[in-house]
């Protein structure tokens, strides 16, 4: 995270500075992809603790995890 965060702070200087906007997008391109693998991370871990302890368990609380994390992956895949 704090590597997207200085390539963020490093796209906000390359605007400030007028730099070739072909150079600005490839690095938007790098941490929207940098983004994006954290993203995968996170809801792999969450669908490897929370989802799978909530199915071993049972009930609504089940349901209600499968639905939370079927929304995440939606919400991912639109983006």
């Amino acid at each position: 995270m704090r590597r997207i965060e200085g390539q963020v702070r490093g796209i906000q200087k390359m605007v400030e500075d007028e730099k070739y906007c072909i150079d600005i997008l490839t690095q938007i391109a790098a941490v929207q992809s940098a983004l994006e693998n954290v993203g995968l991370s996170i809801l792999e871990d969450h669908l490897s603790h929370c989802v799978a302890d909530a199915a071993a368990h049972g009930g609504t609380l089940a349901d209600d995890k499968l639905a939370e994390a079927m929304n995440a992956i939606r919400r991912m895949v639109k983006s």
